[in-house]
């Protein structure tokens, strides 16, 4: 019977995916600093850099069609509401992640810093957010960490989540002791918020004990709550702690299921779990073919695993033709 309670510290690195278990941001698999980017204000496909103001109104014109993709008509009406209220700074950081991303216009990242500058100034904290993102990358103005890392800070205190998540990555990145409670309590921020990269990186401060009390229970919790909210790096801790009773009551067939939600999605180390899974009939009935479907999965992401490799040599010819097929439909629908 494979032995599987290491997981959590030996998993490969995912070279496809986001964050592997037990790493903070998508680039510590790199040996990198963590540097800002989910959420991200400029991220493909990214709607929530840009919120329309609170208080009980309905739904304006301009952020009505923004939401609902209909971006030339956003940018039409928030043009109007700005040449009726020259203040309006809700209506500047809608053109400014139009100019951003180029939604309805061509892209233009130093129009959009200017649009973002004019509603900063009237304290709006998603155009601070982005201004320090845009900052710290060098995007439409030049590069200054420093500048950046202000804006986040002055989003931050004015109740931005996202910047408060970035913010935490920049402290985390500084690779010093003293900055990672200060990490954690910014990741707090943004969790409370429900953003799922901030409840995985402070649930894996809560399983290694860096900035707040060793609490695998806390980083279990947090990692549901992750997943939950549709983060992928969340989904495969919480398989892992499922599956080896780590802060939570073991159960090998809710991890399972986790780890194939993960694997449908295309993370390659929950592919290669559930492989494993499948090879020995832990949480799910052992289905050699499947476990090669996922091996093969996996492998074409750069995971091999020589242990698989072995245990499933015994397969018929059309077991691994059948096994090809299925991993080359997965792929597919990647």
């Amino acid at each position: 019977m494979l032995a599987l309670p290491t997981w959590a510290v030996s998993a490969p690195a995912d070279p496809a995916a986001t964050a592997a278990p037990g790493s903070i941001g998508s680039t510590a698999q790199t040996g990198k600093k963590p540097m800002p980017e989910l959420p991200s204000p400029y991220t493909p496909n990214y709607t929530r850099g840009a919120v329309p103001p609170q208080g009980g109104q309905p739904p304006d014109l301009a952020y009505g069609a923004y939401q609902k993709g209909q971006y030339v008509t956003a940018f039409r009406e928030a043009t109007k509401r700005i040449e009726a209220n020259p203040k309006d700074a809700a209506a500047m950081t809608l053109l400014g992640e139009l100019y951003n991303q180029g939604l309805g216009v061509k892209q233009d990242p130093v129009k959009a810093a200017d649009w973002y500058r004019l509603a900063a100034a009237q304290n709006d904290p998603s155009a601070m957010a982005s201004l320090g993102l845009m900052a710290l990358d060098g995007r439409g103005m030049p590069k200054d960490p420093k500048a950046g890392r202000r804006w986040l800070e002055q989003a931050t205190s004015q109740g931005s989540p996202t910047a408060a998540y970035n913010l935490g990555l920049i402290l985390i990145g500084t690779g010093a002791t003293a900055d990672e409670a200060a990490a954690a309590a910014q990741f707090r921020k943004a969790a409370d918020a429900e953003i799922g990269p901030a409840q995985h990186d402070l649930g894996v401060l809560y399983l290694q004990g860096r900035g707040v009390p060793k609490d695998p229970s806390k980083a279990a919790e947090l990692f549901r709550r992750g997943a939950d909210n549709g983060d992928l790096a969340s989904e495969v801790e919480y398989a892992i702690l499922l599956f080896n009773g780590t802060g939570v009551t073991k159960d090998e067939r809710a991890a399972a299921r986790y780890f194939l939600h993960a694997a449908s999605r295309g993370n390659a180390i929950a592919q290669n779990r559930v492989a494993r899974l499948y090879a020995v009939g832990r949480g799910v009935a052992k289905n050699p073919v499947e476990a090669a479907a996922w091996n093969l999965a996996a492998a074409g992401q750069g995971l091999s695993d020589a242990w698989l490799d072995q245990t499933l040599s015994g397969l018929s010819a059309d077991e691994r033709s059948r096994a090809e097929r299925l991993a080359n439909e997965r792929i597919e629908q990647r």
